[in-house]
């Protein structure tokens, strides 16, 4: 084990104890763990190894070529919890694996969860966590019957602005999908086309909430900004008056 362990910290993996673990309980057999920690340290994301994720209290499956939801997101739905209530219609926007939807269904059981991705990959790996997943390009994919019916939108929009995604840790751009990724020339492209299709879509006193950097975040009008120094997080809210 402490071969393994040194062969990740060399390789830059921070939590090389943590991860060693993980890969040996994962591994049924000392060929296979050899492979694992071998695609670890060439950079492949722990998670797609492991194929799941924890997040939100919850392990979530994730498959190799799908994003990985970030543990600081777990603010963004935090905070989209204190809008739901039992009979909410609640969308996960650029679902990726559903993390952010399983979070509230176990959190809320009864909410009727809707969730999309315009990510083939993705929306095959969303199914094994929640139901009802659509896909398409954000609100078009999803029934033309929740028109004015939705109360909490939860969009994890891609945020990073193109050209800095090459400064990007190789685990994340080599291994997710780009699409996942860039935001466009300052980030917020795909944040824009979120926030002005949604009034069509939310109930009156509805709300979409995705984060954003703060200068990104700062930049938008007709927004609350919620701050968490804990998870270093910054969630844009617009309601639906």
């Amino acid at each position: 084990m402490n071969d393994l362990v040194g062969r990740l910290r060399a390789a830059g993996c921070v939590f090389a104890e943590e991860e060693a673990e993980l890969l040996a309980s994962a591994a049924p057999s000392p060929d296979e763990l050899e492979s694992l920690v071998a695609q670890r340290v060439s950079g492949v994301p722990l998670e797609h190894l492991l194929g799941w994720v924890e997040f939100h209290g919850l392990r979530v499956a994730v498959s190799p070529g799908v994003f990985v939801p970030r543990r600081r997101t777990e603010f963004l739905v935090d905070q989209a919890l204190t809008y739901v209530r039992p009979d909410s219609v609640v969308v996960d926007l650029c679902c990726g694996c559903g993390a952010l939807g399983a979070a509230v269904l176990a959190a809320v059981p009864s909410v009727s969860l809707y969730a999309a991705d315009i990510d083939p990959a993705a929306v095959a790996c969303a199914r094994r966590n929640v139901p009802r997943v659509y896909q398409g390009d954000l609100f078009d994919a999803l029934p033309l019957s929740l028109q004015g019916k939705v109360s909490v939108v939860m969009a994890n929009v891609p945020y990073v602005p193109t050209e800095a995604i090459s400064t990007m840790p190789p685990e994340a751009r080599e291994h997710e999908p780009r699409v996942a990724l860039d935001g466009g020339p300052d980030g917020l492209a795909v944040a824009r086309r979120v926030l002005a299709a949604a009034p069509a879509w939310l109930a009156p006193g509805g709300v979409v909430l995705f984060e954003a950097s703060p200068a990104q975040a700062a930049s938008l009008s007709d927004v609350r900004v919620v701050y968490s120094d804990e998870w270093e997080s910054t969630v844009v809210i617009r309601s639906h008056v």
